[in-house]
């Protein structure tokens, strides 16, 4: 899938894009079947909630299931990420982040660039998200907060929360946050399952705690330039990852027919 020149402009100028049902319903289902089993493993790159016992962030699925390899493949993904970032990419980073009913926590304000450039030592902004939506997400099952055009201030300073939630996060100031807010304002995307959002690494965002009873899962996968890969690897591998291997482009069907064929090997 090729990004339209209006599309290209929208996103220099707000940081992000949303696309309301971008994958099928067919693809999200699968997607979302495959999740509980990954949930359920007790393995260290699955982070869970101070709060309780569910997952708030699974890492790295990518490396070890076939649908979410797939995923990455995806041309919806791979090929948007090229022309945004004007160049071939790697995964940097896959997280499946859970904000569980009830129990998923806040999310502070943040740029992830912030977190990769200084734990990771990546050189340049040149890294963006692509998600997808697994579940519904609105206003009250803690959606993503942006605040667009923040992404152009550029790496904006930040102290490391290590108490706030079971993971560490490079944090804004309040009155940084208001600033910004001031000149911005704040936006929460919301749509149905299969959703996609596309966003810059230097747009500050966040979200609230998901007090509803519905859960608010959502993939993310972190694409950076090749030729802007970390030199930092103080994180483990399945956080910031060390393989800088080009990703190409699969068919289009590539996640369906991963799980035909995940089921054919079971």
């Amino acid at each position: 899938m090729k990004l339209t020149p209006e599309q290209l402009k929208q996103f220099d100028d707000d940081g992000y894009l949303f696309f309301p049902n971008y994958f099928s319903p067919e693809e999200t289902a699968i997607l979302k079947s495959e999740i509980p089993g990954v949930f359920a493993q007790r393995r260290e790159e699955n982070v869970r909630e101070k709060t309780g016992d569910v997952v708030r962030t699974a890492f790295a699925v990518h490396t070890y299931n076939p649908v979410f390899e797939a995923l990455v493949h995806s041309p919806r993904f791979v090929e948007p990420a090229e022309q945004l970032l004007r160049d071939k990419t790697y995964i940097h980073q896959f997280k499946i982040n859970g904000k569980a009913a009830f129990d998923g926590d806040v999310w502070q304000w943040h740029q992830d660039y912030g977190t990769w450039k200084a734990d990771d030592g990546m050189p340049e902004a040149r890294a963006m998200n692509l998600a997808v939506f697994v579940d519904e997400v609105n206003e009250f099952n803690g959606p993503l907060y942006f605040i667009p055009k923040s992404h152009k201030k550029g790496a904006i300073e930040a102290k490391h929360d290590l108490t706030t939630t079971s993971y560490p996060l490079w944090v804004i100031d309040n009155d940084v946050i208001a600033k910004l807010v001031k000149q911005g304002g704040i936006v929460a995307p919301k749509g149905g399952p299969g959703s996609a959002i596309f966003f810059h690494g230097t747009l500050v965002h966040g979200s609230p705690p998901n007090m509803s009873p519905w859960d608010r899962q959502i993939i993310y996968v972190t694409y950076n330039s090749v030729q802007n890969a970390i030199t930092r690897h103080k994180r483990p591998a399945y956080i910031a990852h060390r393989d800088f291997t080009p990703i190409d482009a699969w068919e289009d069907d590539c996640v369906t027919r991963a799980a035909r064929q995940k089921v054919a090997a079971e």
